[in-house]
């Protein structure tokens, strides 16, 4: 499972011009399923991300978490993030998992996230979306179990 984390000011996602999701100040989650996560990757990501210090303190230092400054996520489902462009120029995507499998984790992995007392919006799986966002920093993380 693979997770492109960006800070923001705001984000949304629109599917068939209808704004689906939308959070103000949070993190707009980018999230890639591989056919050999579970679970427990899904668990072990949810904890990292909840509780993942990239907001300012009051001395301007990155220290604080989601939940500490009242932060919301936007989860959206992205398939490409596990394209593999090692040969050619066209990518490869037998390393993303099968919509059914991919589909059933990103649900889980959002609704853990609710568990956390996190406020999550999400894009709709397999649509075609527009992401939009206002990167506040700019701050990009990625986090990844394999």
């Amino acid at each position: 499972m693979k997770l492109v984390v960006q800070r923001v000011k705001n984000a949304d996602v629109e599917v068939e011009h209808k704004i689906v999701g939308s959070i103000e100040k949070g993190y707009l989650v980018l999230l890639g399923v591989t056919h050999t996560d579970t679970k427990e990757t899904a668990d072990y990501l949810v904890k990292k991300l909840c509780n993942l210090r990239v907001f300012e303190d009051e001395n301007g230092k990155m220290n604080l978490n989601i939940k500490q400054v009242g932060g919301s996520l936007l989860i959206v489902s992205q398939f490409t993030l596990y394209g593999d462009c090692s040969e050619g120029n066209r990518p490869s995507f037998i390393n993303a998992a099968k919509p059914e499998m991919a589909n059933e984790l990103y649900e889980y992995f959002c609704d853990k996230c609710l568990e956390n007392n996190i406020k999550v919006e999400r894009g709709i799986f397999g649509a075609d979306m527009k992401v939009s966002l206002l990167n506040d920093g700019p701050v990009t993380i990625i986090l990844e179990r394999e």
